[in-house]
């Protein structure tokens, strides 16, 4: 199999139950990668891949397919592969469809399957199962809104190992602040992103209680109280994730690059724009969304209108990818629901890196590595000041607006594509 190391940016995101689906039928693609007639009392080599497909050449019968490691494939085919379409949430081959190759396009995900020939070279695929594009993210929306029905997330504000209960506190967009408890019994899923990343779901870490620590983001799905301050949760998901802000002094877009005064530290800061971070603009007049800065009145649940993203945008564009895979809104979202700054940032317009000018402020989210002087930006918002006035504010209780005296993280946590969904 020809394989050139070309890493590429943004590997399409596969949920767990995908990935789990495709383990599941891995014992029938081997089966029916196996000629008809044919018995062995050994076991085939079988070789594949499983990823995204960049391009198909119906001429020379071929399909470049980038796998999750973000190399490239070719997979060969003929006249005899056999093409099939699974729903996600199939558990077998049984229910898949017949498709033909015109069936498969640009975006879907294969797993090509093949028998290696005698000397070595790849012979065509035998059998390519398919998921759609389409199929996959029609679950994935299911799924994501699951998670906001059944789910809450925040700002840890205390773990308790003796009653191993961890305290998750969120903020609604009139500032309102709720706290729920959420018990972590051995039926608990815990996962953890790693630092130095953009968050995938799919790529989070098995974690457990002692590694939770306060001031991490952290969402859970599970069962409410019927107060809201409760959840039995299935699974836990969270990050020590950081907000920075300052005003930008330099930019280069070929690079990905930012450079900014940080406002808390005074120092200057790096920040890396790679082809998963999202860049979004506030709005000019936005405060009026929050009352005129004095706090979030009426214009906040309902300031959708303003600001919205238009549709159809969002593509990735040099500088500025899609949403980060796996990252939802990623806000605190009190266990009752309703409006928060969080979906309020994600109705805004999706820009690149090329609209960003020097002077700007900005604020943006990110995992910190082992450079403190560099971040890569998960979410970044521009023309931020009426945010940070609001905050200062909030903080002085009516004094002086001062936005460099804002606790960014205690102020923005999960505010900014911080935790994910599927």
């Amino acid at each position: 199999m020809k394989i050139y190391q070309i890493h590429v940016g943004r590997t399409m995101r596969m949920s767990k139950l995908v990935k789990s689906l495709f383990i599941i039928i891995s014992a029938a693609f081997a089966v029916c990668a196996q000629p008809q007639g044919q018995t062995s009392t050994t076991t085939p080599q079988i070789s594949g891949v499983i990823g995204e497909v960049k391009n198909i050449d119906g001429t020379a019968n071929q399909m470049i397919v980038r796998a999750d490691n973000s190399v490239l494939a070719i997979v060969n085919f003929d006249s005899k592969t056999q093409y099939k379409r699974m729903a996600p949430g199939a558990k077998t081959l049984a229910g898949a469809a017949d498709i033909t190759l015109a069936d498969v396009g640009q975006g879907d995900r294969v797993w090509a399957r093949w028998r290696p020939s005698a000397d070595q070279k790849t012979t065509p695929a035998a059998q390519l199962v398919v998921m759609s594009k389409a199929d996959l993210a029609k679950k994935q929306e299911q799924e994501r809104a699951e998670w906001r029905r059944r789910g809450v997330s925040g700002i840890v504000s205390s773990v308790n190992p003796s009653t191993q209960e961890i305290t998750v506190s969120s903020r609604s967009l009139a500032g309102q602040s709720q706290a729920v408890v959420i018990p972590v019994t051995e039926k608990v899923l815990m996962r953890r992103y790693p630092p130095g990343t953009i968050p995938k779901y799919s790529e989070a870490k098995p974690s457990k209680l002692e590694e939770v620590k306060v001031g991490d983001q952290l969402r859970a799905i599970g069962d409410k109280s019927a107060d809201g301050t409760h959840l039995a949760a299935e699974e836990v998901v969270f990050g020590t994730f950081k907000i920075a802000g300052g005003t930008v002094t330099a930019i280069d877009a070929a690079n990905g690059q930012l450079k900014i005064n940080d406002l808390q530290t005074k120092k200057p800061l790096t920040i890396i724009i790679k082809p998963d971070s999202v860049i979004r603009r506030f709005p000019e007049g936005a405060a009026m969304m929050f009352g005129g800065m004095g706090g979030p009145g009426a214009g906040g649940p309902g300031a959708q209108g303003q600001g919205a993203r238009p549709q159809g945008q969002g593509q990735a564009t040099q500088g500025q990818g899609q949403k980060p895979q796996g990252a939802g809104p990623g806000g605190p979202q009190g266990g009752r629901g309703g409006g928060n700054m969080a979906d309020m940032l994600e109705r805004l317009p999706v820009i690149t890196i090329n609209e960003l000018k020097v002077g700007d402020t900005v604020l943006m989210s990110s995992l910190p590595g082992a450079d403190p002087t560099q971040l890569t930006a998960i979410s970044l918002v521009s023309g931020v000041e009426p945010l940070l006035a609001m905050m200062s504010a909030r903080q002085q209780q009516g004094g002086p607006s001062r936005p460099q005296a804002v606790d960014l993280n205690g102020s923005f946590g999960g505010m900014f594509g911080g935790i994910g969904v599927p």
